[in-house]
């Protein structure tokens, strides 16, 4: 994947803009976390939003109109623009895992992806301020997690058979026809955790997972992993293998169960 030839900025400018970015969300998002007049709506969909989700994004949105004026943003709680594939867009999930923010859980985050005009992520970040933990890449750029202060590259392990492997997901809402497939799986991996959200796969990005699976997931809760977990030398596909953010689930993994394991959930 390359940057549009006659783009302004290089990778490492929207690299850069997008931690900052973080920094801005986290600081947002930390303020309101715990706190006792958080306001909490369910949207039509009949899943939560905060006024923490809302005052993310749109702080995120002032910023990127100030600094990319040309790019277009898709956000979860704003929606999205016709994307022509004419320009690049910034894929934004204000925190995801809200259910764990307004509960006291701390595994949430703030997701930032750039996707350029070939629909391809180029840059990512996920930050989790209550975690203490962000990770970031682009393409090209290898994969990083930083950690008291320190940053480290960041890359998937080795472990090349199912048996072997560490299983990570959510629950086992939305698996549809592939549920009991999947839960059969279980008994075959080494071992299975509820790690959930983002955290599963920044795990497989960090080689302390091998395989994370969500089957029913939006863009913006996909396009920053997609990037990080790709930079870190693993594959990033929807459930029938298919690489990218774009179909409605994922999964995470070190690239060399990929094939083992989509098989598997195939029931075959």
């Amino acid at each position: 994947m390359n940057n549009k030839p006659n783009r302004e900025f290089d990778l490492t400018d929207d690299l850069n803009l997008a931690i900052e970015l973080a920094e801005i969300a986290d600081a947002i998002s930390l303020a309101r976390y715990q706190a006792i007049d958080l306001v909490v709506e369910t949207k039509p969909d009949l899943t939560p939003v905060t006024d923490a989700d809302k005052a993310v994004e749109s702080a995120i949105r002032s910023e990127l109109a100030k600094r990319r004026p040309t790019d277009l943003i898709v956000g979860e709680e704003f929606g999205r623009p016709n994307l022509d594939g004419a320009n690049y867009y910034w894929v934004i999930d204000p925190i995801d895992g809200t259910k764990n923010y307004l509960r006291g859980v701390p595994v949430w985050a703030t997701l930032i992806g750039l996707v350029n005009p070939a629909n391809e992520v180029v840059a990512g970040v996920v930050s989790a301020p209550a975690l203490g933990r962000r990770w970031y890449g682009a393409d090209g750029k290898g994969a990083f997690v930083k950690f008291n202060n320190e940053s480290k590259k960041i890359s998937v392990s080795n472990v090349a058979k199912l048996s072997d492997a560490s299983l990570a997901y959510s629950d086992l809402v939305g698996w549809g026809e592939h549920r009991q497939a999947f839960i059969d799986l279980q008994e075959r991996v080494w071992r299975t955790r509820g790690h959930g959200d983002f955290w599963a796969h920044m795990l497989v990005a960090e080689g302390a997972v091998d395989i994370s699976v969500e089957p029913k997931l939006a863009l913006w809760d996909m396009a920053a992993l997609d990037i990080i977990v790709r930079e870190a030398g693993g594959s990033f596909t929807d459930l029938a293998g298919k690489p990218g953010p774009h179909g409605t689930g994922a999964v995470s993994s070190n690239g060399k169960l990929l094939t083992e394991f989509i098989t598997a959930i195939a029931g075959k």
